[in-house]
């Protein structure tokens, strides 16, 4: 197991410096920074002392190993467009984020496991066949019509829940609904896919002479091995979430990470969205990896080997 963690390590690492490498190159080519700091109606003179006064005119390895050694520090830069430390810009805004996708994975896990599980214990029924719709149908509806299509319902409609904003916990009802459901297909389907092949298993048939039976066999015998690549899943998800709330968060005016990157974007704010891209891709890198140590503890073969 020693080694399989070793190998897994590694190779997060080797994908965060290739990811961290990328994102610099990326900006660094794709615009010139001293213009964009300088506006576009700058004289070429006010241009040129930016990319000294900055240090755009040095090697772009030596700006690459800068960059790096203050990410490392925790230094992210100062925004250009604020005027302050990207670092205060990401603190203000993740809380929502957070929050938001933390509460779209309850919805993903609320919806999907019942799903799941109610159409393993009936296959092919109208059970299953329901099952299966409704995760067809979650995975082709695109977020931002079905945000929109919340809005309308229940908040101009029927005004249960607020249009926007992020203030107390029911602006976060419908974006986390909206962000969650887009997860229901893949754990859905995962989880009636594992169950039935656990339901298979000799030791299942032993539970089942036993006496146990229903939703007591599934809870009590077979979830527990079919829980091992939903957890992976459901890591994945929870990266997807945190990385991918731009489209929710913009819908529902919601002031997270999501909208921050798109306002830096609009802004040609670089060092904020080289932040936001970077901490986006490290926070799945470290997800996945820490979905792999989950099933490296739980899985008897892996601990063994």
């Amino acid at each position: 197991m020693i080694s399989y963690v070793l190998r897994r390590t590694l190779m997060a690492l080797l994908v965060a410096l290739t990811v961290s490498f990328g994102t610099f190159g990326l900006f660094y080519f794709a615009t010139d920074p001293a213009q964009t700091i300088a506006g576009e109606d700058a004289p070429q003179e006010m241009v040129d002392a930016i990319r000294e006064q900055y240090g755009f005119d040095r090697p772009v390895s030596a700006q690459y190993v800068d960059w790096l050694g203050s990410v490392l520090q925790g230094d992210f830069g100062q925004s250009y467009f604020w005027k302050q430390p990207v670092v205060e810009l990401i603190q203000e805004h993740a809380k929502v984020t957070i929050m938001l996708a933390l509460s779209a994975l309850l919805i993903t896990v609320v919806i999907a496991l019942p799903l799941g599980i109610s159409a393993a214990l009936r296959p092919n029924s109208w059970v299953d066949r329901f099952a299966l719709s409704t995760a067809v149908s979650a995975q082709a509806i695109p977020n931002f019509w079905l945000g929109l299509m919340l809005i309308i319902l229940f908040a101009v409609t029927f005004p249960i829940f607020p249009v926007s904003g992020d203030s107390s916990w029911r602006n976060y009802v419908l974006p986390a609904f909206v962000l969650g459901a887009s997860s229901v297909p893949a754990v859905m389907r995962l989880t009636r896919t594992g169950l039935l092949d656990v339901m298979g298993s000799d030791y299942i048939r032993t539970a089942r002479a036993k006496g146990f039976t229903g939703y007591r066999l599934i809870l009590r015998q077979a979830l527990r091995n079919a829980l091992l690549p939903i957890v992976s899943v459901l890591a994945v998800q929870l990266g997807h979430k945190l990385g991918g709330s731009i489209v929710t968060e913009s819908v529902f005016s919601m002031n997270g990470l999501g909208r921050l990157a798109v306002e830096s974007i609009f802004n040609s704010d670089i060092p904020t969205v080289q932040s936001l891209i970077l901490l986006f891709v490290l926070t799945f890198v470290l997800l996945t990896l820490a979905a792999d140590l989950i099933n490296a503890w739980l899985d008897p073969r892996i601990r063994m080997g």
